[in-house]
């Protein structure tokens, strides 16, 4: 029999806020506010939304072995289509349940099983839902050993699904810093694992929307997926010997680590986004002042692959003249033109190679 999984909040959660952990957690929260602070100096938010949220949909599914390119995911208007390849449906899926989960938490500033529900829904959009059948454990791929076997009745994982979401909306059921909280809400909905798939990711966006709903940041631009890509080994070691062996504070030294790392690394990527908007900007108004305006230039930040029908949607204008600034874009060297099936793209070449360099690193 599967021993019952505890609910939150965790016996004696105030031995987590050890010496050590108050060090660690002082550096990740001044920069998360140095980012918070840097995010407000690009003039439209959805640029970095639109940006990082691809690049998190990405490493998040390449977390779970779903791997594709960056040229399959910047022409987002054809990934319904049949000939487009399933991993990157897959990772676009997972980047508009991060958008609606923002934008949901956003207007109610709470997190509820319901929503919870439709991340997952958007993400495997297969209609199965919580888990119905017994059978599901955690398993070594290499080994085939079994390492978990998660709570098997829909009853209990309702159940501890609701328990949850109070631990993560009633601030008076913890006093424990948002951050060592936030490691502990990971660990238990991965303990829960409520699905057949999409659980890891699901997990992940939970992350990201709960720093949100606590003020931490003002949009979903902070990520640990590429943290945990680079210390995946290490994730699922943590999530073990904090589950086994009671070892709680490794596991939270290394959700908070990647907090702060994750900060840091995107407090440079947004400054260089903004050094690149700022000089696009001069130079268009220099170059092509006749063409120049804000709509255009933010076109091009927020579709590093535009085309025709962006420019005359996100412009408001007709389709000859979207088509002449983007002739007039692409002879002054702005934008590459590029051919893919049967529609013409218009690649922002240095806002994509920072994307690509920042993946790299």
């Amino acid at each position: 029999m599967v021993p019952s999984l505890a609910k939150l909040p965790l016996p004696d959660e105030s031995l987590l806020e050890s010496i050590q952990v108050l060090k660690a957690l002082t550096r990740a929260h001044r920069f998360l506010a140095e980012l918070k602070g840097v995010a407000k100096t690009i003039p439209n938010e959805g640029i970095l939304i639109s940006t990082l949220t691809m690049q998190e949909a990405k490493d998040s599914s390449a977390i779970e072995n779903i791997i594709t390119t960056h040229d399959e995911l910047f022409q987002v208007d054809d990934l319904r289509n049949e000939k487009t390849n399933q991993a990157a449906k897959e990772v676009e899926n997972y980047r508009v349940a991060l958008r609606e989960s923002y934008r949901q938490t956003k207007a109610t500033g709470l997190i509820r099983v319901s929503d919870i529900l439709h991340i997952q829904s958007v993400i495997e959009p297969n209609k199965s839902g919580v888990r119905k059948i017994p059978g599901t454990v955690i398993g070594n791929a290499a080994t085939g050993e079994v390492i978990y076997t998660p709570p098997q009745h829909p009853d209990e994982i309702n159940e501890l699904l609701g328990n949850l979401v109070n631990y993560i909306n009633d601030d008076e059921l913890s006093e424990l810093d948002p951050l060592i909280k936030m490691a502990v809400i990971h660990h238990q909905f991965e303990r829960i694992h409520p699905f057949y798939d999409g659980n890891g990711r699901t997990g992940r966006i939970i992350n990201i929307i709960y720093l949100v709903k606590n003020d931490l940041l003002d949009f979903p631009i902070l990520y640990l997926s590429r943290y945990i890509v680079r210390s995946k080994s290490e994730y699922y070691r943590l999530l073990q010997t904090a589950r086994d062996q009671n070892d709680w504070q490794s596991w939270v030294l290394y959700i908070i680590k990647g907090i702060e790392e994750t900060a840091s690394e995107t407090i440079v990527f947004v400054n260089q986004i903004r050094t690149l908007i700022l000089e696009t900007k001069q130079r268009m108004r220099k170059e092509l002042p006749n063409i120049y305006s804000q709509e255009l230039l933010n076109n091009l930040f927020f579709h590093p692959y535009t085309k025709v029908q962006f420019v005359m949607d996100q412009v408001g204008v007709s389709r000859i003249t979207a088509t002449k600034y983007l002739n007039q874009l692409t002879e002054h060297g702005f934008v590459d033109r590029h051919k893919i099936r049967r529609t013409n793209y218009f690649i922002n070449k240095p806002l994509v190679g920072l994307i690509t360099q920042q993946e790299e690193q």
